[in-house]
């Protein structure tokens, strides 16, 4: 099986991860920081479920920034197949090699034509088979059919790939691997028990002002605490697509451009669409603020 070849650059603990990670601007609690942790110390793949929009992502991206380890992002869809994700083979270049082999015995052609250099690696056979610190993400693996799921099980289960014209190829290093998914669909068990279970849902109200001022620098921490609160209080509402952080943060961005200092009813429902993006939620919004002092959210 694949070694970890630097354990989280210098053994961070927990408390030095929450640290490290504020440094890249993404703003951990403990239980975040923990099974970052715990997934480097026990060589395990994190999914991580939760809103649209909550940073799980970006928890990816921020650890891979952190120790400084290459990225390698497999994006998940509907069809998402094995060529895709694993391997596939270099059908032009082959196709070279069949035409200049003139007269050659076709058992040793077809071994030539299916040999190493023949061979494209994909995200997965990449991240296992990189020689450099690596993190993996998976991104919204739900996207995928349930079958699909099985294409992962051998890599995340011991860091291998089975390709049938070359036998078993083992990683040579252990990347950290983040599957992120919107539960838009249930992920099988057996993929389940394979990883370490985050789930990160919206922020409290105090750490999304502590994102609006780490993403937002220049606003004032008055007009930030104002965000975090009518955004929270638009997210209480039954609604087709709460806000996500980075939409607050578009929006926290917009009134600053707007030259705005304080939110008011006017101010709110006006731009309600940068928050918003179907006009049933925008309309439910507007009407949920008349005649309403946001100042007291």
């Amino acid at each position: 099986m694949a070694t970890n070849s630097k354990d989280m650059k210098n053994s961070k603990d927990i408390k030095s991860i929450i640290g490290e990670l504020s440094k890249v601007d993404y703003l951990a609690d403990e239980s975040i920081a923990s099974v970052v942790y715990l997934a480097d110390k026990l060589q395990k793949p994190v999914l991580i479920e939760g809103p649209a929009g909550t940073g799980k992502t970006q928890l990816a991206k921020s650890v891979a920034e952190m120790n400084k380890s290459k990225l390698i992002r497999l994006q998940c869809y509907e069809g998402l197949d094995e060529a895709k994700a694993l391997y596939e083979w270099n059908y032009k270049k082959q196709l070279l090699r069949i035409q200049s082999s003139g007269e050659q015995d076709w058992a040793e052609m077809e071994e030539d034509i299916f040999a190493e250099q023949f061979l494209l690696s994909r995200p997965l056979l990449e991240a296992i088979r990189s020689e450099e610190d690596t993190v993996l993400l998976i991104d919204e693996v739900d996207r995928v059919e349930v079958e699909t799921e099985v294409l992962l099980l051998e890599v995340l289960s011991d860091y291998q790939v089975s390709i049938p014209e070359l036998g078993t190829i083992e990683g040579t290093n252990f990347p950290l691997v983040f599957l992120t998914s919107n539960n838009t669909r249930e992920l099988s068990e057996a993929l389940k028990r394979r990883c370490l279970y985050l789930y990160i849902d919206y922020p409290s109200l105090e750490r999304e002002k502590e994102i609006v001022l780490a993403k937002v620098p220049d606003i004032e921490d008055s007009l930030a605490d104002q965000v975090a609160r009518v955004v929270r209080s638009i997210r209480q509402l039954e609604l087709k697509k709460p806000p996500s952080v980075s939409e607050t943060l578009d929006w926290a961005k917009t009134l600053l451009i707007l030259g705005v200092k304080s939110i008011d009813e006017e101010v709110a429902t006006s731009t309600a669409n940068i928050l918003l993006k179907y006009r049933t939620d925008i309309e439910k919004v507007q009407k949920e603020f008349a005649g309403q002092d946001l100042n007291e959210l």
